[in-house]
């Protein structure tokens, strides 16, 4: 299977279509962008190069990533049960990893579903320079892997401070070394569990059980905030898209409709034309909860929620060192409308909301979700490498 956009070599890194890499069509999945190369590559591909890794190509997303899991890629929409493109490349493997944005948890779950490693990092801690941004509040770059120890390597290289990008934390380099977990505790988070299909709590159980044999504690607890997340999270990301995207106009950017009378019609059919129906409906609902009579009741107070929840999610880690939880409702999905997605995406996003919320570390291992404080990909690695090396 091809799951490939452009292929430049036989490298062993794929690069989701979110991130430039130097004279490769970057098109965010989106015929809005179809034709665009850019003229240098993101930080994280030109940090990997250096280090003489080499780029197999770059990997179909949905468009600008706003999808379940790139269902909706311009000229290669998904038919049948759906796979990320950039995860089936590391699962199947062609490659040895992959980078891929995870703004609303879409590479969460690909990794979730093809049994695959997926980090998105701690906010700030890989720079975004050169990534099509959409939400740059809590869009982050994250590595897909066989493994934890895959993950690792490539972490260690596309990590640090990066002058170039202004949210890029002032880090050099970080420790994403392995450690004992014997005497670390997780929680169990029961709402989202319950949310869950039975085949994804039979792995969130597996995984407990596993930690267990290792001395950690395992707790079942109750943290009942992710409804309210996911609406804070879903209000923010809508704006920050919807003001994003508003340059790709077909004028200065962007694909230009060849039929228009004056210069309102060449927006509107540029766009129209441009865009499909979920990223349509994205600005939309971005425009709605950005209007005068919307701004203090939907932006501004989702903005309050989340400092809210990183304060209590602070204070639930000073009781646990991580938590478990489920990437998503079930461990397949089939092809669906695309008049269907709006619903189903923000549904789902309720198991993925909270990380790019607040900016915390999440960890895809063995088809579940492991989350921690700023800055605790060390612990997520070494929980998940435990595990990983008693199933070997």
């Amino acid at each position: 299977m091809n799951y490939y956009k452009t292929k430049i070599a036989d490298g062993n890194i794929a690069v989701d279509d979110m991130i430039l890499v130097k004279d490769a069509e970057a098109s965010a999945g989106s015929k809005m962008l179809t034709g665009f190369k850019p003229l240098f590559s993101a930080e994280a591909v030109t940090r990997l190069e250096n280090k003489g890794y080499k780029i197999a190509g770059k990997t179909n997303v949905g468009e600008f990533g706003l999808d379940l899991l790139g269902e909706f890629s311009y000229g290669a929409e998904a038919e049948g049960t759906l796979k990320g493109a950039a995860a089936e490349a590391v699962a199947s493997g062609e490659v040895k990893a992959a980078l891929a944005v995870d703004m609303n948890g879409a590479a969460r779950r690909a990794a979730a579903i093809s049994g695959i490693d997926f980090l998105k990092p701690t906010y700030g801690t890989v720079s975004r320079y050169g990534v099509i941004s959409c939400a740059a509040s809590g869009e982050q770059i994250g590595v897909y892997a066989q493994n934890a120890s895959g993950v690792k390597e490539i972490m260690d290289v596309i990590a640090g401070h990066d002058e170039k990008d202004g949210t890029s934390l002032k880090n050099e380099s970080y420790d994403y070394s392995f450690h004992s977990v014997s005497g670390k505790k997780v929680a169990i988070i029961k709402e989202l569990v319950e949310k869950a299909d039975d085949e994804t709590k039979k792995r969130i159980n597996a995984f407990a059980d596993a930690l267990r044999a290792q001395g950690v504690t395992i707790e079942e607890i109750s943290f009942d905030v992710f409804a309210v997340v996911n609406t804070a999270w879903q209000i923010l990301m809508t704006a920050e898209t919807c003001n994003n995207i508003s340059r790709y106009d077909g004028v200065k950017f962007g694909h230009r409709a060849k039929e228009y009378k004056n210069i309102d019609e060449l927006y509107v059919n540029s766009r129209t034309e441009g865009f499909n129906f979920l990223t349509k409906a994205v600005i939309m609902y971005g425009s709605d909860v950005l209007s005068k009579n919307r701004y203090e009741a939907c932006y501004d107070k989702s903005l309050k929620v989340r400092r809210v929840m990183a304060e209590k999610f602070e204070e639930l880690m000073k009781q646990y060192d991580a938590v478990l939880m489920p990437a998503a409702s079930q461990t397949a999905y089939e092809a669906y409308d695309i008049h269907e997605a709006f619903g189903k995406v923000f549904n789902e996003s309720i198991f993925t909301a909270l990380a790019n919320l607040i900016g915390v570390p999440a960890l895809i291992s063995g088809g579940v979700q492991l989350m921690g404080k700023h800055f605790s990909e060390g612990l997520l690695l070494s929980l998940a490498d435990s595990v990983e090396r008693k199933g070997e």
